[in-house]
């Protein structure tokens, strides 16, 4: 047998029991907005070129660029387009560029955690010291926006066989971490259960700009492609999706991408009437109300313990 991570079960797409979000709608749409600081000389970082030796200052300043400019101009698009955002947050900016978090405050996005800093992985740090970086990092949010996160995404996607549990432990309702469904699915941790919701890594501008060095044009496509095929889906099937947008403003904060950003956006906001475009917090909200059983994962009766 090879070894598995025990944290639900397979559920095929097809043949699963259907709902829908409110007012019917089978689509929903959000924007996860990553507000992300790092370490200057030391530590993780995205690259637009390959690095130097340390201090390497051409990635620093062009990721600094993001908080300094570019997200103050996507917080100018989804104005122009009424778009709510969940807004994944580094908790050291709330030191760095408090200005910037209390934008997203004042226009009632959600905050969620996203670790202390991008400079480092939690991962591959021993579970007491996990546990801090997610206290740590919850409690400042806690402070700040007097409540505590109900959703969490980890700085590089990166987990440790313990982190969904540590997770739970620490009263998180949902994790971003995992993205193998187009649909919540409910996951087994030591602490109860945990709502995985999808995120995405193909229609993020991470994976697609940095790695695979795609224009913003091609970035832009994909948005509406991927929102266009998923509600001819719906419409067909009448299966539920959440279509997550991963957007990190040092790199679609850039005038050039922004301005393809904005005509993708465009056509989601345009069809506001026949999707719900929502935060990833209501989302676990509305799974949370339906009965046992709708939502896949693991079952209800299992999900207070994770199998050996």
């Amino acid at each position: 047998m090879l070894p598995t991570h025990g944290r639900y079960d397979y559920t095929a797409w097809r043949g699963r029991q259907a709902y829908a979000w409110p007012n019917g709608t089978r689509l929903a749409v959000y924007l996860g907005v990553n507000l992300e600081h790092f370490a200057f000389g030391e530590g993780l970082g995205a690259e637009l070129a390959p690095g130097g030796p340390q201090p390497d200052v051409l990635n620093f300043a062009w990721r600094d660029y993001g908080n300094r400019v570019g997200a103050w101009r996507l917080l100018d698009l989804m104005d122009e387009l009424a778009l709510p955002a969940t807004v994944l947050l580094n908790s050291a900016m709330y030191e760095y560029a408090p200005e910037l978090v209390a934008a997203h405050r004042a226009r009632g996005d959600e905050i969620a955690g996203h670790g202390r800093t991008n400079s480092e992985r939690q991962s591959v740090l021993p579970e007491p010291e996990e546990r801090k970086l997610i206290a740590e990092s919850t409690a400042a949010i806690a402070r700040h926006e007097g409540k505590a996160p109900r959703g969490w995404l980890s700085p590089w996607i990166a987990e440790s066989l313990a982190t969904p549990d540590l997770l739970a432990e620490a009263g998180y309702a949902y994790t971003l971490n995992w993205c193998a469904d187009d649909a919540p699915v409910w996951m087994r941790t030591r602490g109860g259960k945990l709502l995985a919701v999808p995120y995405p890594q193909e229609v993020n501008d991470i994976p697609a700009i940095v790695a695979r060095k795609e224009s913003a044009e091609t970035f832009a496509r994909m948005v509406v492609d991927d929102f266009e095929e998923r509600l001819r889906q719906v419409r067909g099937d009448g299966q539920p999706q959440v279509m997550g947008i991963a957007l990190h403003p040092y790199i679609v904060g850039q005038p050039h991408r922004l301005r393809a950003l904005r005509r993708a956006l465009a056509v989601i906001a345009q069809a506001r009437e026949e999707i719900w475009i929502t935060t990833a917090g209501a989302v676990f909200e509305h799974v949370a109300a339906l009965p046992a059983g709708v939502v896949p994962g693991c079952p209800r009766a299992a999900a207070g313990g994770r199998p050996a």
